[in-house]
């Protein structure tokens, strides 16, 4: 037997259809001289309806032998659509594969007919829900260093991005290591462009303890 999940909650009554509908977010737009393109973007989200019997007696064909009252599930709903939080929809199958994704509830409609005697039908509509970040831009000005004078162009802005993201994707971050001759100027000018930022190399690597001294074979952290 089928079972269907709202946020951990079992229906009583496993629908009898399941609808799942994806839209397409192309965009259809009119050239001079080609006519109407279609301009292929990125699928939609996927949409999930069906409807829902709250029995109010017990039932053979109830997924329990006994279920809550049907003020439990109708509570449970209208907290699942007032939340504004994300939930697990899941639907088990006797055999092939299994729906397990995070949706959101999008519309709730109760009905209650002289037809179904007691029982309440429900129709619901869920939305898969697709996690997002956000972004950080700080804006940092070089500050002097020891040694060589920046030249005048270097002398800009850099816009740092900081970006919440999976750290299982992140790439790792560069080595360098040092040989004789090398400079901590010299080694923000190579990986950055600009001499003035080697304060970032200082940054991630403590064993610096005097800029103007890096031993021949440390292996530095590029950030």
């Amino acid at each position: 037997m089928y079972r269907f999940y709202l946020a951990n909650m079992l229906l009583p009554v496993t629908p009898s259809k399941l609808s799942v509908k994806t839209k397409n977010m192309n965009k259809t737009v009119t050239l001079i001289n080609e006519g109407e393109v279609n301009i292929i973007k990125t699928k939609g989200l996927r949409e999930f309806s069906f409807e829902l019997l709250l029995p109010f007696d017990r039932y053979s064909f109830t997924t329990m032998n006994r279920p809550k009252k049907q003020k439990s599930y109708l509570d449970k709903l209208n907290r699942l659509k007032i939340n504004k939080k994300p939930f697990q929809f899941v639907v088990k199958r006797p055999k092939g594969f299994k729906t397990n994704i995070k949706v959101t509830l999008e519309d709730l409609s109760i009905t209650e007919d002289a037809k179904e005697g007691r029982d309440i039908k429900v129709s619901v509509t869920l939305k898969e829900y697709r996690h997002y970040g956000t972004k950080k831009v700080v804006f940092v000005q070089p500050t002097s260093t020891v040694g060589e004078q920046p030249k005048q162009e270097e002398k800009k802005e850099e816009a740092k991005v900081a970006e919440n993201r999976d750290s299982s994707t992140a790439q790792k971050p560069k080595t360098h290591i040092v040989k004789r001759g090398d400079t901590l100027w010299g080694l923000a000018k190579r990986y950055y462009g600009n001499g003035s930022l080697y304060p970032k190399i200082v940054s991630a690597n403590p064993k610096i303890k005097n800029p103007n001294l890096i031993i021949d074979g440390w292996e530095l952290v590029i950030p």
